[in-house]
């Protein structure tokens, strides 16, 4: 594995801050990756103080190492939420998914953040007859919400995409792209600039409540006292909280990046600045990237990598959609871990008064988390659960999880071999 092709430019620096023994504060947060910072930041515009803990550093796992896509809404359309979470809920839902990409980008305007974006909309790509129908579906339902959306044909969706192979597609305009590391670092810049302390290289092996107070405590015998805590860790959930990382499936987001290509190959391959998700149920998702490269992601093994072999399937996968890519030389490969819950969803717990926990990001992470994090922090301060637009749920472990990576590599081999042969 490489470095991930947003690390070439420099990321913005911050202070480390170590917890020292016997800490305390309003509120702590495990965890910091978008959500995190986003909590952190707005606490502490509230007055709150703030600690935020990562047991690696700041950029270093999902939250910069995605794909840097920005997507509105969830997996499931409006009309789904409607029927499923009832009129008001649903409705709320939909309003808040729709919200999640205006939430990246007015928040990067406002703060005159230093990250690189692109703001010209996401389109999902048909690969088959029937994706193209639940595609239909799924843009008429948006417009009917006001979305000034586009249903692609043939011919359209080759000249915005400049692959081969897609039966039509839709244009969703809300979408877009960031540079995820640089939209991290430049988080956590802003977040200390408010008062957030952030101790990197921190893991949390104990949390306790004692009387009013929630306890964190580290390997090396270090406390942390905090009234509230959020539990920001996502994909990299362990024994901390007992039960969680059993609610999650844990996947591996694998991406290359090409060597920089010529302005002249640039011009063909999405002109005017889309980002592309595929209809695939192994989705394979792309961009453009920094200094002139290609990028391209999809779901990966459940083992580490330990070979470039282990990302082979996206150079296939590249060459298939832009053959006249064939020989140009993958300089960069790299992989994050990713949460997904079985039933598609984000997931919202609070299994005791004031320890809030939110995971399962499904691929759309960084609008989604930009835009609960302020929610988490208010429904805390309020107690007011219609400040979060998911509903709170209990912890409830997958049954067999300790199968989960054979069950799991098993279905993306099932899904990969229909993928390839639908129609």
């Amino acid at each position: 594995m490489t470095a991930s092709a947003w690390t070439e430019a420099p990321s913005t620096p911050f202070p480390n801050d170590p917890l020292t023994q016997n800490e305390s504060c309003d509120l702590a947060i495990v965890g910091g990756g978008i959500l995190g910072l986003c909590s952190g930041l707005h606490a502490a515009r509230e007055g709150l103080s703030v600690r935020i803990v990562d047991a690696a550093s700041v950029g270093d796992r999902a939250s910069g190492l995605n794909g840097g896509q920005v997507i509105a809404g969830f997996k499931y359309d409006p009309g789904w939420l409607v029927a499923h979470f009832g009129e008001k809920r649903g409705a709320a839902l939909a309003q808040f998914g729709a919200s999640t990409p205006d939430a990246v980008f007015d928040l990067i305007a406002r703060e005159k953040l230093d990250v690189p974006r692109q703001a010209s909309g996401w389109i999902q790509a048909a690969h088959s007859d029937v994706a193209m129908r639940a595609i239909e579906q799924r843009a008429k339902q948006w417009i009917a919400y006001g979305v000034p959306a586009k249903i692609l044909n043939v011919a359209e969706v080759t000249r915005l995409t400049g692959a081969r192979g897609y039966l039509g597609g839709w244009h969703d305009p809300r979408g877009g792209a960031i540079q995820p590391f640089a939209y991290t670092r430049e988080l956590a810049r802003i977040a200390v600039a408010a008062g957030v302390r952030i101790a990197e290289h921190t893991r949390i092996t104990r949390l306790n409540r004692e009387n009013s107070a929630w306890v964190l405590q580290t390997a090396d015998g270090k406390s942390l006292r905090a009234k509230s805590v959020i539990i920001a860790t996502n994909a990299y959930a362990d024994g901390l909280v007992p039960g969680l990382a059993r609610t999650l499936l844990p996947l591996h987001s694998f991406q290359i990046a090409t060597e920089p290509l010529s302005d002249e190959v640039l011009s063909t391959i999405l002109p005017e600045g889309q980002v592309v998700s595929d209809s695939r149920r192994i989705v394979v998702y792309y961009r453009k990237g920094p200094n002139g490269r290609m990028l391209l992601g999809g779901r990966g093994s459940m083992a580490e990598p330990t070979d470039p072999k282990a990302w082979s399937h996206l150079e296939h996968a590249l060459k298939r959609l832009y053959p006249a890519l064939a020989d140009v030389a993958i300089e960069k490969r790299w992989y994050g871990r990713v949460a997904m819950t079985l039933d598609h969803l984000p997931h919202v717990h609070e299994p005791e008064p004031g320890l809030i926990i939110a995971a399962g990001c499904q691929g759309r992470g960084v609008g989604l988390m930009t835009a609960l994090g302020p929610r988490l922090v208010d429904y805390l301060a309020s107690r007011d659960a219609e400040r979060i637009p998911f509903p709170i749920t209990p912890i409830r472990p997958i049954p067999f999880h300790a199968f989960r990576n054979i069950g799991i590599s098993a279905a993306i081999a099932w899904y990969r071999l229909v993928d390839m042969l639908e129609r």
